[in-house]
């Protein structure tokens, strides 16, 4: 439905937005890293730690159980997720005993000065090993009960994380479902398992991969979290703004139909976007997978990772992964996901924390300080507030149509009324009028506002109805400026 007079500020509307503008943002998520070290030029583990505190990195996901790294980590009050191999299993599953030994040996020896919150039993278990699929929930049981017996279950919690490749049907989201050999026999008994011991369904999803097969059909902005027309889902009448919310739909589609489990949190133990790949691998780039892991950050961390069909949902991501690893098998794409090379320069700037530049630019949690788009109680000045850093090279802020457009009108009226922003350019015959949606319209009074503050922190969020790109973007011919 046309609004054309929507970037109009009038009394009677902004008063009554005023309060929707109050409210702030739901809680945040965290953004850790998957630390792989199939490479032979890696720093040391005691130099990587440092690189974690630097950056403001406070969650960590390893791939085994390395002892070297577990000292590192130890008094750094950086959390850390553990991993039993695939090739240990069979024996955990099978030998109580075996599973106690290792729990002891891995977990807690080092708890709690390396703060050990996961174990993640097996990785990828259903398509990287099949011939222990059978094996995988009595070992996570096993596990379990091995922190059990040394009072460490209430701290360490079990999982194991799923590939997207568990799913007999994906899409639409709606239609999400577990392969038949996986549903009963091995999903359900496990979803079982993670209601009963308070844990959460460990999910590595890739848009890249659905991106790269199906470039034709699926626009580079719905995988990038950049500004896109959406995805509307007949089946469950909800549209979607971004793959992988999609994607992680299809899951949560997938587990109601194996009951209710809504109490089962979600953790995307890996996600990411190669900055180099091979002739045939469309979208790896360094700027697509900056646009990626810097947008998929920033909303985590800002409290609004939740998805359509569970939108209140605070997700915690790792990013896959912390470095290049120059000698892992199979295409370009796989020696390029990491976010640092193995000198610890960055490949892209990704911030871990909201405001950046690590520990100092704003905290090491991240539901830190100058989330919202007002602190204390009023909207944030011209000025970044103490110790918050401004954004610096090229950023933008667009809407966030997740959020509906009674609180876009509400966010829009305050943006371009006392917010100040300049609005002529989307009234009716303007320039940027077309095209004549909320979404636009909101688009260019939200990035004029986060220009016109200096693009502090806290100024491109209208309590979740906003979001920084790092990537230029077009509302149809309308370019948003990066400058005013």
């Amino acid at each position: 439905m046309a609004l054309p007079r929507r970037a109009l500020l009038v009394a009677g509307l902004l008063a009554a937005a005023l309060p929707l503008l109050l409210l702030r943002p739901a809680e945040a998520g965290t953004v850790g890293v998957n630390y792989g070290r199939v490479a032979n030029n890696l720093p040391n583990p005691a130099a990587v730690v440092q690189l974690l505190k630097q950056q403001g990195i406070t969650q960590v996901k390893l791939y085994d159980a390395d002892p070297t790294v577990l000292r590192a980590l130890a008094n750094t009050g950086i959390k850390v997720v553990v991993a039993l191999p695939n090739e240990q299993l069979a024996a955990a599953a099978s030998r109580a005993s075996y599973a106690l030994l290792w729990v002891r040996r891995n977990v807690a020896a080092y708890y709690p000065a390396t703060q050990i919150q996961g174990i993640a039993v097996g990785n990828e278990v259903f398509a990287t090993a099949k011939n222990v699929t059978a094996q995988l929930v009595p070992a996570m049981v096993n596990v379990h009960a091995a922190l059990a017996r040394l009072n460490l279950d209430k701290s360490v919690k079990v999982s194991s994380p799923i590939a997207l490749v568990a799913l007999a049907t994906s899409y639409p989201s709606s239609a999400g479902a577990f392969r038949e050999d996986l549903a009963q026999p091995v999903m359900k008994p496990m979803l079982d398992f993670l209601a009963q011991t308070g844990s959460y369904l460990m999910v590595n999803a890739y848009p890249f991969f659905a991106y790269s097969g199906n470039a034709r059909d699926i626009s580079l902005d719905y995988a990038l979290f950049r500004p896109n027309d959406g995805v509307l889902d007949t089946g469950n009448g909800l549209k979607y703004y971004s793959l992988l919310d999609a994607q992680l739909d299809a899951v949560f589609a997938a587990v109601s139909r194996l009951g209710n489990y809504n109490g089962v949190r979600v953790v995307v133990s890996e996600t990411g976007w190669p900055s180099k790949g091979d002739a045939n691998e469309v979208g790896a780039s360094a700027a697509n997978a900056a646009a990626y892991n810097g947008n998929l950050a920033r909303r985590v961390l800002s409290g609004n990772a939740g998805t359509p069909l569970r939108p209140d949902a605070d997700i915690d991501v790792y990013l896959f992964a912390l470095f290049n690893e120059n000698q892992k098998p199979g295409p370009t794409s796989e020696r390029n996901y990491g976010v640092f090379y193995p000198n610890q320069q960055k490949v892209y700037d990704v911030e871990f924390v909201l405001g950046g530049g690590g520990a100092a630019g704003g905290g090491s949690q991240g539901g830190g300080g100058g989330l919202g788009w007002q602190e204390n109680g009023g909207p944030t000045s011209g000025n970044p507030p103490s110790g918050v850093k401004v954004t610096t090279g090229e950023a933008w802020c667009v809407a966030n149509a997740m959020v509906g457009e009674q609180r876009l009108q509400a966010a829009l009226n305050y943006a371009c009324g006392e917010g100040g922003a300049d609005c002529k350019a989307i009234q009716p015959g303007a320039a940027c009028f077309e095209p004549n949606t909320m979404v636009a319209h909101a688009s260019y009074a939200f990035n004029d506002y986060y220009q016109r503050k200096g693009r502090s922190i806290g100024t491109c969020d209208f309590a979740g109805a906003a979001y920084v790109v790092n990537q230029a973007p077009k509302v149809g011919k309308c370019d948003l400026p990066s400058t005013v």
